[in-house]
């Protein structure tokens, strides 16, 4: 459990035994960079939860920004876009813990729709707050709402230690390997710059040269 509790600021993880286990995945399946990057997506979700008063499963969101990433990890990549692989494994864990259902399928959502702007944020608290923290961490959107200090002590605990770096490196290597998922993404913006003479599918091709008349 990590707790701060400097002047108005107070963040606590949930410590329940999925919590700790949650963890327990993200810390076997990141590298620091990554694995700080999940946690401060809590912290940040949080925080932009209490101040808006939302209301919303705290265990559930502290589950899902941890897990969100999966699929840029080497043990849960599979064959889909990377938010859906890291969805499948992290229904997987859930599934293996009896996690009841209803939540799993929350879960899956909000990791899979995470990088989904227009989106997420119109869905349930819980996929909406997950896309909220990790945005912040990795763009600095919605930055203004979230006080100075909190962000001091999120990266005091979770330091940043080359983040843009790992990151961006993690997407350039998924595209590289599965130019197919990064059709009309963003992923194609990173894999374009990263990856010598990547060729990812035009959208406007693919619709040009689909197989009708017209």
């Amino acid at each position: 459990m990590t707790v701060s509790n400097r002047g108005s600021t107070l963040i606590i993880a949930p410590d329940s035994a999925l919590a700790r286990k949650t963890a327990a995945l993200a810390k076997q399946a990141h590298t620091p960079a990554i694995l700080n990057h999940v946690h401060r997506t809590y912290w940040f979700a949080e925080f932009l939860a209490k101040k808006r008063q939302m209301k919303f499963d705290r265990e559930l969101v502290y589950v899902a920004s941890l897990l969100h990433d999966l699929g840029l990890s080497h043990d849960h990549a599979a064959d889909k876009r990377f938010e859906v692989d890291g969805a499948d494994a992290a229904s997987r864990f859930l599934h293996a813990h009896d996690y009841p259902s209803a939540k799993t399928n929350l879960v899956w959502d909000a990791i899979a729709l995470h990088s989904s702007a227009d989106i997420a944020d119109r869905r349930e608290p819980e996929v909406a707050l997950v896309h909220f923290g990790a945005h912040v961490d990795v763009m600095g959107l919605r930055m203004d709402e979230i006080s100075p200090q909190l962000i001091d002590e999120t990266l005091a605990l979770y330091p940043r230690v080359g983040f843009k770096k790992a990151f961006t490196e993690a997407l350039a290597e998924v595209a590289r390997k599965k130019p197919h998922t990064a059709i009309g993404t963003g992923l194609a913006d990173i894999g374009r710059r990263l990856v010598p003479d990547l060729e990812v599918p035009n959208v406007c091709d693919l619709l040009l040269f689909a197989p009708f008349e017209s």
